[in-house]
């Protein structure tokens, strides 16, 4: 099974002799699990993506793997502090603006890097790190992953690895995949690039990547919002942002009721820790 974000719907095919091909191609295909960093909602569906081998790694769902610690959607912690973080740059506008609206509210954030960018637009990389951000692995090419081999899975990671710590001066820990599409040969080469695998919490439908509005992602984030949240969002979009006017709001309201704005390292440095993070 797969987990995706994308608001999938469910087709049914019926068997049939004529339809006897669809079907195998139907079969390899399910077994792969993933989460598309496209939407905070949930939506099930069906997907696969073998290995060399030809095997397809079973999925196991979102409880087996957030239990034995080899992802995470958020990281529950005392006190009112979150995780922003913005993927698919860095841009080289959108990018900067961002890091002077959280320069302004003494935030901290984790920016999910593409290896390519980082090679395009290593100054930015650089601020993001000397600032106080986290840099993070999102992919060299930002490919997505399922169907590729384990080969192809460390190529892609491995080169961002480099091109990120020459650009940041600083290794990355973290990994998100592509659209958070994984299963469990994308957890296990991150793991043996010695990365963490971080989703987003589902509950914050912020969406922003779709431009659907700034109020749509400002309700996005600000429902619901609990200590240890991983927010998703993005400092490149297709076409013009709305990101930015969405953290004008964002930042200052969540600022008033008392929350800090941390790195997912943080958080979990603070949860296997049982640090407060309020006010730090």
């Amino acid at each position: 099974m797969m987990m995706r974000h994308v608001g999938a719907n469910k087709r049914k095919k019926s068997i049939s002799g004529g339809l006897a091909k669809l079907v195998l191609s139907s079969v390899l295909i399910l077994a792969g699990m993933g989460q598309a960093a496209a939407s905070g909602e949930a939506a099930t569906g069906a997907a696969s993506a073998s290995n060399a081998a030809g095997r397809t790694p079973a999925f196991k769902g979102r409880a087996y793997y957030e239990s034995r610690g080899e992802a995470v959607w958020e990281i529950p912690v005392e006190g009112k502090a979150i995780a922003l973080t913005f993927d698919d740059g860095p841009d080289p506008v959108d990018t900067p603006a961002i890091l002077d609206l959280l320069g302004q509210y003494g935030a901290r954030a984790t920016f999910f890097i593409t290896g390519k960018k980082a090679e395009q637009y290593p100054g930015i990389v650089r601020r993001e790190a000397l600032e106080g951000h986290e840099v993070a692995n999102h992919t060299y090419t930002h490919r997505m992953l399922l169907h590729c081999t384990d080969a192809q899975i460390r190529g892609e990671i491995s080169m961002a690895q480099k091109s990120i710590a020459m650009a940041a001066g600083a290794m990355p820990v973290l990994f998100r995949p592509p659209e958070g599409f994984f299963n469990s040969r994308v957890l296990s080469v991150g793991r043996e690039e010695g990365l963490m695998t971080v989703l987003w919490s589902w509950h914050h439908a912020t969406d922003d990547w779709a431009r659907p509005g700034v109020g749509h992602i400002v309700k996005g984030i600000l429902n619901d919002v609990r200590g240890g949240d991983i927010v998703l969002l993005h400092d490149y979009v297709s076409g013009r942002t709305q990101t930015i006017d969405a953290l004008r709001v964002i930042l200052p309201k969540l600022a008033e009721e008392g929350y800090s704005f941390v790195t997912v390292s943080e958080l979990l440095r603070a949860k296997n820790s049982k640090t407060n993070l309020v006010n730090r």
